[in-house]
């Protein structure tokens, strides 16, 4: 009996040693396929899945909140996340809307700061937590990993530039045309467009609310320059949007 209880503990630890390693085999995987670890060796992709660990977070839940200690940053697996800030009157400004493969929390991770915005599942979604001392000590260790992680920021500080511009110097029309053809060029530059948040979001992302973002798509739709249908849009003209964009062309 005490033999059998022996193997049979034997045989659970293998088990759970087996399963440890088909994770970081499927972990190492999915990184060395993530733009931000492309070209990286084979033995740094498994360096960077033995430190990672993966968290689930319910729809609604929050990931982390602003100003909590920024002991690490994340990368989506399944779902989609929300990067935010509130205003003293509480309303909500959405920085990003990241999807598979994209990181997050990064920027803090590597200041040494605290997180400056809010991050939330906006659905069931899964991620991989990577803790900042493992993750910096891999850096000093590994400099392309550090030019990688060089040229993600470079991107993001565009992007931020990007926004920053669009709220302070476009009008709404103008930020949802840039909107609409940089998500067509996110999807190989088709006219077919499905909106992959709902219109509430939409509007809060582009800094307004959703009667004004229904009513410019209205007008849109009106002046042929694209056709609505439920989160369903064709770009009939593009030129035209272009131009709406660029400020060249405005809606009366």
């Amino acid at each position: 009996m005490q033999n059998l209880n022996r193997e049979s503990l034997s045989l659970t630890f293998l088990t759970r040693v087996l399963v440890c390693e088909l994770t970081r085999m499927k972990t190492a995987e999915f990184l060395g396929n993530v733009p931000l670890f492309q070209g990286l060796p084979l033995r740094q992709v498994e360096q960077l899945a033995s430190i990672a660990t993966q968290k689930h977070f319910k729809k609604g839940q929050i990931i982390f909140s602003e100003g909590e200690e920024a002991s690490g940053f994340y990368m989506v697996l399944v779902g989609r996340v929300k990067v935010s800030k509130l205003a003293p009157d509480g309303k909500e400004q959405i920085l990003h809307i990241l999807g598979i493969q994209e990181p997050f929390g990064e920027a803090a991770v590597f200041a040494g700061e605290r997180f400056p915005a809010n991050a939330e599942a906006m659905e069931d979604t899964k991620v991989l937590f990577l803790p900042r001392d493992a993750f910096v000590d891999l850096m000093r260790k590994e400099p392309s990993l550090s030019m990688n992680m060089l040229a993600l920021l470079s991107r993001r500080l565009r992007r931020f530039s990007a926004l920053i511009e669009s709220l302070s110097l476009k009008a709404v029309p103008a930020r949802l045309a840039s909107y609409l053809l940089y998500l067509s060029g996110q999807q190989k530059g088709v006219d077919a467009l499905e909106l992959d948040i709902p219109k509430v979001v939409l509007a809060n992302l582009l800094g307004t609310i959703p009667e004004t973002l229904s009513r410019i798509l209205a007008r849109m739709s009106q002046e042929h320059l694209l056709e609505v249908d439920g989160r369903h849009i064709r770009l009939i003209d593009r030129k035209a949007l272009e131009e709406v964009a660029a400020g060249a062309r405005s809606l009366l």
